[in-house]
Parts: structure tokens; sequence; C-alpha cells
């Protein structure tokens, strides 16, 4: 190292501005890249699917849905609180700085590549004590300016600073990719929560008018009692009928309230002020989920595209860790005018110095090697993650499929058997008030009836949740910033 010091030392301006442009050219036509190449691993869908179809047989283009998949609902409601969640909702929003963070970062990263100037100026008086220690003759004031400019540049050799760049770009899309999985949760969360209270409306209705009913029915036992045909036994069996529905009533009434308030929060609105209208039945349209699922389209999920940007992060660390192995090289260069007086602009007192410095290490006791032993357990871990994340996103597709396909021929069923309840409800009831039956059997064909229309109804609301679930799968845009700053290139 120093004799290559002193070999810049003994080389007049005009050679070393020679050499040092020659060098400058060689470093930047020798600039290699040392990260190992970057290949994504490619998952393709399996040729049969449980649910139906073959996925190989599907086109992206036909089987995307649009951004605002939630509009397929038909709910003018749903739409204007999604709306309103993707306007102000806390969460979403920190994830959109965090993105824009991450942009400011690449910036920052990018500037390495390029020189630094930088300007220098300033002035002093001093006054030195005349009893000072070892005092030599001369003035005893003093005052000195100067101002000068500063440059400085580290060619980028071996990429190191280009795979940092490239590390912190990634990164950025990574954030993109997280954004858009915030967004698409917020969105999913939001409607899932949604269908959950309707499902409760619903059976708020179904409760108010079974009690209405048993009300009847209470009565018409009071009468029979009263004229001794009927037993108090009974009339303690309606009167239990009635108060048991009529604290599910209020059961349900606690969580629709507690639903009401979570959607306030996504919403950003204060809960004790938030309210839903509520509505007496399910007519929400249920939309047909795609049955064909091509790879590509699942891989632009925001939670694969988030696992592959940090595996490839990974891969470019490798490049980072294998460049510390080599030479580094750097230029200064400093240059303007110092003067006790204020005559700077003297060619007499002008200062000038630049070089060139090369760097390498030579024993740091295994710590390089084991950096790039680190990066590269790294990168191998981001592809187990990345294996896991895709695997994962099948299994999502597979179940949402699954539960949509069975919840609505399951709710089919239970359509069909709310109506014989229904029927059968009526009959004994009739044959009750006639005298021709006791009032065991039209208690039983009460219960009945008020279980099979509560379970329909939660059947329905939980279609309507796992079509919400599948939906959100096969958004087409991914993690396509359209609402964000571009990314710089």
């Amino acid at each position: 190292m120093k004799q290559i010091l002193s070999h810049f030392r003994t080389l007049s301006p005009r050679r070393l501005t020679a050499r040092g442009g020659l060098l400058l050219c060689l470093t930047a036509l020798s600039a290699c890249d040392l990260a190992p190449a970057y290949n994504p691993p490619h998952y393709v869908v399996p040729v049969s699917w449980h649910g139906q179809g073959l996925f190989k047989d599907a086109a992206p283009g036909t089987i995307a849905l649009k951004p605002d998949w939630w509009t397929l609902f038909g709910d003018t409601t749903l739409n204007g609180l999604e709306q309103q969640a993707l306007a102000s909702n806390a969460d979403l929003q920190a994830a959109a700085e965090r993105f824009s963070q991450s942009r400011a970062i690449v910036m920052e990263a990018r500037s390495e590549l390029l020189p630094h100037f930088g300007m220098a100026f300033g002035a002093s008086d001093n006054k030195s004590s005349t009893d000072r220690l070892f005092r030599f003759k001369g003035p005893i004031t003093a005052t000195d300016e100067f101002y000068s400019g500063l440059a400085s540049w580290e060619p980028d050799i071996w990429s190191g600073i280009r795979n940092r760049v490239r590390v912190q770009k990634y990164y950025a899309q990574e954030q993109a990719a997280d954004y858009a999985a915030a967004r698409l949760s917020l969105q999913a969360e939001l409607a899932t929560d949604y269908f959950a209270l309707r499902g409760l409306d619903a059976q708020h209705a179904i409760y108010t008018q079974s009690i209405a009913y048993y009300q009847q029915a209470l009565h018409v036992t009071q009468t029979r009692l009263d004229n001794q045909d009927a037993t108090g036994i009974d009339v303690a069996r309606a009167q239990n009928q009635l108060y048991m529905t009529q604290a599910h009533l209020l059961d349900v009434q606690a969580q629709r309230e507690v639903l009401e308030h979570g959607i306030a929060v996504l919403v950003n609105e204060q809960p004790s002020t938030f309210h839903i209208a509520p509505a007496d039945d399910l007519t929400n349209i249920e939309p047909i989920v795609p049955t064909g699922l091509p790879s590509e389209l699942l891989e632009r999920r925001p939670d694969i595209a988030s696992a592959e940007r940090r595996m490839a992060q990974a891969n470019r660390a490798i490049g980072i860790a294998r460049a510390a192995f080599y030479p580094h090289v750097f230029f200064s260069a400093n240059g303007g005018f110092d003067s006790n007086g204020f005559n700077l602009a003297n060619l007499a007192n002008s200062m000038w110095s630049y070089g060139a410095s090369v760097s390498m290490p030579l024993f740091e006791g295994g710590l390089r090697r084991a950096q790039l032993q680190h990066s590269w357990s790294v990168y191998r871990e981001t592809l187990d993650n990345y294996r896991k994340t895709v695997l994962s996103a099948f299994g999502d597709v597979e179940n949402g499929l699954s539960l949509t396909n069975r919840l609505r021929a399951e709710s089919e069923r239970l359509a069909q058997g709310v109506a014989t309840a229904q029927k059968a409800q009526t009959l004994t009831m009739t044959l009750y008030k006639g005298g021709a039956d006791n009032y065991l059997d039209a208690l039983i064909a009460q219960v009945n009836t008020l279980d099979a229309r509560i379970d329909r109804v939660q059947v329905q609301a939980r279609a309507l949740q796992s079509t919400v679930g599948s939906s959100a799968l096969w958004v087409e845009d991914g993690v396509r910033m359209t609402c964000l700053p571009p990314m710089p290139q």
C-alpha cells in the first residue's frame, strides 16, 4: 500500500491526472457483479384441483376480478364503507408511509454511485497570551480566512454499491407488496365483518318474529289453562321458550354492537357515534368465484410478491459480501484559497490536494468469510419461506373454493328444512288450538323451526364470508401501486 501511495506522490500533476483518468475508465469498464444469478423458482399449478376445473386451461385475462371486487355483492352500504376505509384507515396510511420511506432509502443508496461535491468557507480571528509558556517572537493576534471546494468518489468496481441500491429497491418493492397486502386484508376484513353483522341482523329479525309468535302461543296456552283445557306444565314450557328466545335476542344484540364498533375502527370513525342501519334479511348477491387458477395469477398475490422480493434482496446481499474480499478504490480532491488576511483571490494563496487510495482486507480473523456464509444461509431461508408462502396460497384458494361450494349447497338444503319446519309448526299449533294435540309437540315444532331458520342465516353469512376470501384472491392488479408514487427506476 505504501508503495502505491509513494508512486502516486512521485508523479507530476499532469501524469497523475492522466493516470487517474485511465484508472477511472478502467474501473468503469471493469465493474463486475459478484452476486449469483437470480432465478426465482416458478411453481406450476397442479393439473387437477380438488375443487373444480383444470387450472392449466385458465387465462389471467378471463378469470381475474377487478380491484373493487366488493361491488359484485350489490350492497351500496358495503361499497361506501370500503371507500371510506381505503381513504382514512390509519393502518393502511401507515403502510403507505412505509412504502414512501423505502423509496427515499433507494435514492439515498443510489447517491453513493455518483461523485460527491461540497464547499467549505470560514474565518477566524485569534489572540495569544503574552505570558504563554514557550512564547516565540511573532504577532500576538492573527486572522485566517479560507474557502475551498471538496470532491470525492468511490468507483463501484465490484458492484457492491449497485447491489446495495438493488437491495433497497427490492425492499421498496417488498413494502409496495406489503401495502397491497394491507389494503387487500383491510378490504376483506371489512367485508367479512359486514356480512357477519348482516347475519346477526337476520338473526335479530328471526328472534323478534319468533318472540311475537311465542307470545301468542303463551296467550293461547294461558287461555286454555283458564278454561281447564291445559295444564300448568304447558304454560311453564311456553314461558320458558319465550324467555330463552328473548335471552338469545339480547346476546345477538350484544354481538352486533361489538361488530359495529370494530367496523367503526376500520373506517376511522368514533365507535360511540357510528351506526349501520339494520337489515331484516340477507339479500346480497353471491358472486360466482372463478374455478381456474394459472400460476402466474396466484404468484401476483401480495404476500407471494413480498416473499419473492425478500429472496431477491438476500441474493444481492451475497454480492455485497463477496465484494468485501476485493480492493476498494477511493478518489478525493480538495482545492481553494487560504490566507491570514482578506486578500484571498491571489494565486499565491491557493491550495489544493488530490489523490487516490486503495484498501484491501488482509487478515480479519475470518470475518468476511463468516459474513458470506451468513448471507448464503439467509438466502436459503428466504427460498424456503417463499416456497412455504406459495404452498399456503394454494391451500387458501382451495379452502375458499371448497367452503364456498359446500356452504352454498348446505344453504339450499337448509332452505328446504326451514320450509318443512314452518309447515310442521303451523300444523301442530293448529291441532293444539283445536285440542287434537298436546303442547309438547307444538313446542318441539317451534324449537325445530327456530333452529332451522337460525342455522340457515348463519350458513348464508358464512357463505358470503367465504366468497369474500375467495374473491380477494382473484384481484388481477396484485401489487400495482396505482394510488402511490411510481418507483424510481
